[in-house]
């Protein structure tokens, strides 16, 4: 398994942001006046700051030129936001609203002492993996999708398995007869495929992990794939089946139909302040407090 360099050297350089887009989610608790607040407290520390609903398209279409978004939630805001600055190589600031997530940087209590350290340019970027995720039917390409955590292949509503036939870098591994194939990221390692029993990879890695879900007679180990693998999935089913991609996206699959999972041009850019080892902590923490709850969202 190749492991990546994630020492200082390797980070890409910070500056002071200036420009900054603080996000709020309609259906997350307090995130509407948090983010208002925040705004007004940017802009009395001199940063030209606006507070943004997600959905407002006019907002988003001057997402590329920011210097940072901030969001405030759990992990599923994180990954929404991630996702929307990816493309624009923008970094995301996440502050936690109390949840067990994975993903937010900050604290509730702490946000004010972390912007300060922001302004000032006394944080670094973590780069996160993407998957560059495609369906298609033939020679035809139906659909291609960017994503931060996972891509999963299942069943429908029909509870029989599926037959996925798969494929690493064109050469076949193996026919997994199941509810489902996951296919993740080591940002998504802590997601789905820490639900159904996977392993938990180091955030910076860039490898592809593969899970099945409910194997039946067929291989029910997790693998981690070489850096730079492509994965392909051949769909064999008499019903119903789905391609979800990072729960934003459901795709219906019809028998024959393949799905093609790569590493993405493309990467999410976390600001932190904490140290690089807080991966490690936060997960203990976290999961300590709560071993059973939901770790996806």
């Amino acid at each position: 398994m190749e492991i990546t360099d994630t020492s200082s050297a390797s980070r890409p350089t910070v500056k002071p942001p200036k420009r900054i887009q603080v996000y709020h989610h309609p259906r997350v608790e307090r995130s509407e006046h948090l983010a208002e607040e925040i705004t007004r407290h940017l802009r009395k520390l001199g940063a030209d700051a606006e507070a943004v609903i997600f959905g407002d398209e006019l907002a988003q279409a001057r997402l590329a030129e920011q210097d940072m978004i901030i969001v405030s939630g759990g992990d599923g805001t994180m990954l929404r936001s991630g996702n929307m600055a990816a493309q624009h190589g923008v970094p995301v600031l996440g502050i936690n609203l109390g949840r067990l997530g994975f993903l937010p940087e900050v604290d509730l209590d702490d946000w004010k002492g972390a912007l300060a350290r922001v302004l000032v340019g006394d944080y670094w970027l973590e780069e996160r993996m993407m998957l560059h995720t495609e369906h298609q039917r033939g020679n035809e390409l139906l659909g291609s999708y960017e994503v931060l955590n996972e891509a999963v292949v299942n069943r429908g509503g029909v509870a029989r398995p599926v037959r996925l036939k798969t494929l690493i870098d064109g050469n076949e591994l193996t026919t997994f007869v199941a509810d489902g194939l996951i296919v993740a990221t080591a940002t998504g390692s802590t997601a789905y495929a820490l639900a159904v029993g996977g392993p938990i990879l180091p955030p910076e890695l860039k490898n592809i992990l593969i899970i099945p879900v409910s194997p039946h007679l067929c291989l029910d180990r997790a693998i981690v794939l070489a850096q730079g693998a492509t994965l392909q999935i051949h769909v064999r089913t008499e019903h119903q089946a789905m391609l979800n991609a990072d729960g934003l996206v459901y795709v219906e699959l019809q028998d024959g139909d393949d799905v093609y999972v790569r590493m993405s041009q493309f990467v999410t850019r976390f600001a932190r302040v904490q140290d690089p080892v807080y991966f490690y902590r936060n997960m203990t923490s976290r999961m300590n407090k709560n071993p059973s709850a939901d770790k996806a969202k």
